[in-house]
């Protein structure tokens, strides 16, 4: 099985927004990902699967060690071996469910909802 996050419209939230501890969520959440694999589906179709190497703030994300899921469809893409893609493209990420703690995330995100009640 195969967990999935979404970040649909492009960025999650921005400093400014009331919503901004989503960013912050899925930013820390990405970051205890690095080193490992992961599928990146972008807003044009192309997935491309590699090793978290990093991600920032603006949930832009750094692959090493890429190949991506369709060749003959992107052939172009054979000879490259890491990329930077842009947060605001993003479509999917797909993840080993073993790598994901659901119960810590649901506890991360109610508290960062608890605090910006307060």
């Amino acid at each position: 099985m195969v967990g999935t996050v979404t970040s649909q419209g492009g960025a999650l939230g921005s400093a400014g927004d009331s919503d901004g501890w989503v960013e912050e969520l899925f930013y820390s959440f990405f970051k205890s990902l690095v080193g490992k694999d992961v599928v990146v589906e972008l807003k044009n179709d192309l997935s491309i699967c590699g090793t978290l190497h990093s991600v920032d703030q603006y949930l832009n994300i750094k692959l090493t060690d890429i190949s991506v899921t369709d060749p003959e469809k992107y052939p172009h893409m054979l000879s490259v071996k890491n990329c930077f893609i842009r947060g605001s493209v993003v479509r999917y990420v797909q993840l080993p469910a073993d790598e994901v703690d659901t119960q810590l995330l649901q506890d991360a995100a109610r508290k960062e909802a608890l605090q910006q009640k307060q």
